[in-house]
This record gives structure tokens, sequence and C-alpha cells, in this order.
């Protein structure tokens, strides 16, 4: 409780940094995507830090599977979190495990360390490099405070660098100057028991805004476990963050901002293997988040032609969970330069530079060695944007270039073309290389698996036999070669739809190869060891197609139609056979349908019917579901909404997760209520 009482302090603090007597300014009407034509929306801007070449582009204009959430589709969706928002994606796996853990992914692979998916918030990684994954319970932005989430379906590994393999996903928040006056936001129901958010926004002088908040969740743990059993696995989060923005006199911008954050999360039947009866151990557990992080960014004009943008942050992560201590540290450094005065080339080119400190404490079941570690990487990358018909066809080639601790040189190359005949068609092209860079887990990590007893199956012996998984310090890069191809077009104005098809050629994928077993004294009693560990003997490929389409089908009604085909096949010549589990953990079909009614009076309906396919080596079924919102919105001050989320099922299994033995519990139906006041 000192941390709920410190971050309460802090966010009282960063209300009183700034004069509360300084004028306010309205609030800005919401930017309504659904007011807009189809064609007025294919030609809304890629937001520039994620765009593939770092550039403001339109999605018409954009060489990869791209999808931008709006603000009215966050919304409108009913979601509370971002993985629920993903779900609206093609392309993109979203499973719940239970109450604070997600599997999301991109084109296959899905688990809880799902570890090709590249995560940022406003251009800041957020992916842990323990296991490349993202712990979603405490990636839990305020969602009335994003503008947009823009997710690139393929590499992206020629731009953001290693492990951003399958895709990218970037949060962006919304400017200060345009979250003026104060905003408050509470609710609750069966599922989400109470949450609320607070925040505040300001100005100082003509050319400086802020804004500060604060967001208070709980979540339900009163579920159930397949089979039937109490569930332990509430969830708890308090944050408060500020973010400044201001102009030099010049006009060059430069934004600051910043968050706290501490939590708890429960986990369900964990099972952890001993050496002595009955060998192995079942217990639930409450763990303890907490961090904080700081970023800056800003934009220096050096002509007409020319501009340098740089970004850096520094990030803070606590996680304490069963047994295990984590301790992580994060300084990021990067530059690029836009240079547009060679005629018919759009030059950009940046460095980079990152620092990871890391400490884990860890227990019997998960080790680390050494435990405390500290590693570097250096970037650097260039891109020429060519334009070969003018305002018809245009190609993009570029690459870069790492130094890493684990793998030395990298580099990454891609190549897009794309051909636009006019604003309603758009065809495109891409060929890329992308890689996955050795986890900090998958060199240093000791996982004890399962104890064998003596006289099971597999041990004949009068010592127990203990199953155990290595890390490897010679472990290579995972490789991805992919080939890409999308068509856009929009026949008219009520009608868009968004084509992408893919082919991955994947090499040296990790997996687990058995070295000779041998005797141990340490941890007593004696035992046997059966070890295995980490090795680059598997590959596969997958192909597939998404689509999204958007119809305006009258005045007061749109639909938003997605569809996801995945094939994955995987080779493993490993040992333990892990890649058939991750063979069968993405779903084959997804469908997802949004219908988004304007009833008149201020009231709207929201129906969201989605389809996911089962997941076949994990035993999860198939389901079909149902999300609805009812809302009275009466004016862009006010706005009261009833959710009702998995409407169609009292309680369902969604995943299994990989490698840590814990226990799944069921995602249950749900009734939320919500009101917002803007003044």
């Amino acid at each position: 409780m000192r941390c709920g009482l410190g971050v309460s302090l802090v966010f009282a603090a960063l209300v009183a940094v700034v004069p509360l007597a300084a004028a306010r300014a309205e609030p800005p009407p919401e930017a309504d995507f659904a007011a807009l034509s189809l064609e007025e929306l294919m030609d809304v801007d890629v937001v520039e830090v994620t765009s593939l070449t770092l550039r403001s582009q339109t999605l018409a204009e954009t060489a990869a599977a791209a999808f931008v959430i709006s603000e009215s589709d966050i919304r409108r969706s009913g979601a509370t979190s971002i993985p629920e928002l993903l779900r609206m994606v093609p392309g993109v796996e979203v499973a719940q495990i239970d109450a604070n853990k997600w599997a999301v992914s991109m084109r296959g692979f899905n688990g809880r360390f799902g570890n090709k998916l590249l995560v940022m918030i406003d251009g800041m990684t957020v992916y842990t490099p323990y296991f490349s994954n993202v712990f979603w319970d405490v990636e839990d932005v305020p969602l009335a405070m994003i503008e947009r989430i823009e997710v690139i379906r393929g590499p992206g590994g020629s731009i953001w660098g290693a492990n951003a393999v399958n895709g990218v996903v970037n949060i962006i928040t919304k400017r200060a100057e345009d979250t003026q006056g104060v905003l408050l936001s509470g609710g609750g129901g069966t599922e989400l028991r109470a949450f609320s958010t607070a925040r505040y926004g300001g100005r100082i002088g003509e050319r400086s805004f802020y804004r500060d908040y604060a967001k208070v969740s709980a979540y339900d743990d009163a579920g159930r476990t397949e089979d039937g059993q109490a569930a332990a696995d509430g969830w708890n989060q308090k944050q408060a963050g500020f973010r400044f923005d201001t102009e030099t006199s010049t006009g060059d911008p430069i934004s600051l901002s910043g968050r706290l954050y501490e939590g708890d999360n429960g986990t369900t039947g964990i099972t952890v293997p001993v050496l002595t009866p009955p060998y192995a151990l079942r217990f639930d557990d409450t763990g303890q988040v907490s961090g904080a992080s700081l970023q800056g960014s800003g934009r220096h004009t050096l002509s007409a032609t020319s501009a340098v943008d740089a970004l850096g942050y520094y990030q803070r992560t606590n996680r304490k969970e069963q047994g295990l201590i984590f301790n992580l540290d994060t300084i990021d450094l990067d530059v690029h330069q836009h240079y547009d005065g060679l005629s018919g080339h759009a030059l950009t080119g940046g460095i980079g530079y990152r620092f990871i400190r890391n400490r884990l404490d860890g227990t019997f079941a998960l080790s680390f060695s050494p435990k405390e570690r500290v590693n570097h990487l250096f970037s650097a990358f260039l891109q020429d944007e060519m334009s070969l018909i003018p305002d018809r066809l245009r190609l993009t080639v570029g690459a870069k270039v790492e130094n890493n601790d684990s793998t030395g040189f990298e580099i990454q190359p891609s190549a897009r073309i794309i051909w636009t005949p006019n604003r309603r068609h758009s065809l495109w092209a891409a060929a890329s290389r992308a890689v996955r860079t050795p986890t900090i887990a998958e060199e240093d990590v000791r996982l004890n698996v399962a104890t064998l007893p003596p006289g099971a199956p597999g041990n004949p012996g009068p010592a127990p036999v203990l199953i155990s998984l290595f890390g490897d310090r010679d472990l290579g890069a995972e490789e991805l070669y992919a080939l890409e191809a999308g068509y856009r077009v929009s026949p008219n104005n009520t009608l868009a739809l968004d084509i992408a098809a893919f082919v991955n050629i994947y090499d040296n994928l990790r997996t687990f190869t058995a070295a000779t077993p041998r005797f141990e004294t340490d941890p007593p009693p004696a035992h046997g060891l059966a070890p295995f560990f980490a090795s680059n003997d598997a590959k596969g490929t997958a192909h597939g197609f998404e689509a999204a389409a958007r119809w305006d089908a009258a005045p007061w009604l749109r639909l938003n139609l997605a569809y996801t085909y995945l094939d994955l096949d995987l080779q493993d010549r490993g040992d333990l056979g892990i890649l058939d589990q991750a063979q069968g953990s993405s779903p084959q079909h997804q469908v997802s349908l949004r219908a988004m009614a304007d009833l008149g009076g201020g009231w709207q309906l929201d129906l969201w019917p989605r389809y996911v396919d089962n997941l076949s080596s994990l035993g999860v079924e198939s389901y079909f579901d149902l999300d609805a919102r009812i809302a009275w919105r009466p004016n862009d001050r006010v706005e009261f909404a009833i959710v009702g989320q998995n409407l169609l099922d009292s309680r369902r299994k969604e995943f299994v997760p990989e490698f840590l033995s814990l226990t799944p519990t069921q995602v249950e139906r749900g009734v939320y209520a919500k009101l917002t006041l803007t003044f």
C-alpha cells in the first residue's frame, strides 16, 4: 500500500506542478472517424513514427499490410484493454489466458511469450528482453488518451530492427493540446469490478500544453478453471502520468512524458517440480509489479528539405511473482534525419543505441546464470523512397544494421514497391529479411520442467530424474524471409476493401535438443539430470491472406469486416517437439464483424460478433461470440454506455500457456457500465 500512496502523491504533485489557474481551453470535438466517408478514411495519415518510411503517408500510399484502429473504433468497441482492441485487426491473434495474462501475436507463433511481435508506445519499445514478449498487464494505457493504434503486419526490421519479425504495433497517444480540460471516467461490472480515470489538461503561454492523469482498475478473480475450481487470477492496477508538449521559437516541437505504475496480479495453479515426494507442488500466487518510464522526443528543421528527429527514453520494470524477482533498466537513444534534396528521392537514415541492465533472482524451478547482465545494442539504417513515376509508382529500398552482444552484426534489408494508378486503387508488393535475436532467457536460463519419480516410465533407476531446459550462449538468430503483396480498392464513397497475402520462410527457429544425461548432487538429494539445450534446429513456412472491408450500408450504419486465413507448417528437428505446440497454437480462420449504428437522439448501438477457429495442439475449441454496446451520447461532453462482453458463452477456455505450468482460467461472460464526463 505504500506504493499506492506514492502513486497518489505523485499524481497530486504532477497536477500541482503547473498552475491550475492557467486559462483552460475548451475540449476539442472528438475526431469521429465513423463520420468520414471511406474515401476520406483511406486518406487518413499513417502516423509518422510507425510508417515503414518514418514519414507521414496515407493508408492508400503504404506499401505494407497496414491497419489503423482509430479513436472512434476504440470508443465504440467497448473494449477495456489493448489486447481486446487488437481482436479487430486481421492477421492478429489474441487469446486471454486468465484475468491478467494474454497471448498476442501476428501471423502465427502465438503464446504468452510470443516473441515475433514488436510493440511500442509512442515509439518506445515495451517488450521485455527476458523473453521478447509483452507483459500486457502493465501496458494498461488509458484508452481515452490513445489517438490511434497503428498495426503493420509483416516484417519491420529494416526500420525497427531485430524482433520486428511478424509485425509492429505502435500505440500513439494524443498530444497534450488535444486533451485540454477535465475528463472523468469510471464504472464497474461483473468482471471488471471497478475502474476510473481522471485527466486534466491545461496550457502555459501560447506554445506549451500539458496533461496529468491517474487511472485505477480492479478485475474479478472469481472465475473458474476448466475443472470447475475457483480461480485466483484477480488483477489490480494503479498508475499516474503526465505529458508536456511545447514548441521552440522556430516552431520545432518538443515532447516529454512519463508514468509510474504499480499493481498486483494473481496466478492460478502453478505447478513446479521438487526432488522429494510428491515430486511436484501446485500453488496459487499473487505477484507485484511496478515501474516507471520517462520519454522525450523532438524535431529540428534544418532546411526546407531536411529535418532531424530524436527520441530517447528510460524504463524501469520490476516484477515479483512465483518467487522470482525481475529488475530491468533500459535506456534508448535514436536519431534519424529526413533529406528530400535529391530529385525523385526521399532519404531517411539514422543511428541508435540501447543499454539494458537486468537482474533476476530465481527459484529452483526457474533461474538465470549469471543473475545480472548488461547488454548493448548499436544500430544504423538507411532508406530511399524513389519516385519512379510521379504520383503513380514508388520503390522503397532500405536496410538496418545492428551489432548486438549475442549474435554480433545482423542486417535486415527490405524492398517495397507500390503502384497507385488513381486514388481509388493501389497495388503493392514487398520482399524482406528480418531476424529475432536470442533473448536473455534463451541464453542464460535453467528451467526445471518436471521430476520423474523412481520407477516411473522413463526412469527405471532408484533416484529421481529432473528434466531441465538450458539456454545456450552459442544460439544464433532466428531468420525470416518474407514475400508480401496487397491490393486496396475503394470503388465508391461507401465501400473500401484491403487484401494482403504473404509467404513467410523461417530458418534457425529455436527448439531444444537433448544432451548427455548426467548425475547431480546439488541441490540435494542426489538425482539424475536429463538436460535439453536451446538450439536452432527448427524451420518452417507460413502462408495466408487477410482481408478488411468497410461498408457504409446507410447514413447511420457502418460495417467493418475482417477475415484471416493462416497455414503454418513447422519442422522441429529438436528432441522435445516444442514447435509442435506452436504449430497448433494459432487459429487457421478468424472472422470479425463490427456493426456501428447511430440511432438518433444521441443513441448508439454497436455489435461485434466474431469467430475464432480451434487451437488443435492446445485442446481449445473454436468459438463464436458477441460483444454489444449501447450508449447515450447527447453531446461531446457526456457519454453513458452499457457493454456486454462474451455474451454467447457463460465461460470458455481460450489458450493454454507454454513452458511454465500455469493453469488457464476460463473467460466469462461480463457486463459493465461506464460514465464519461468532459468539461
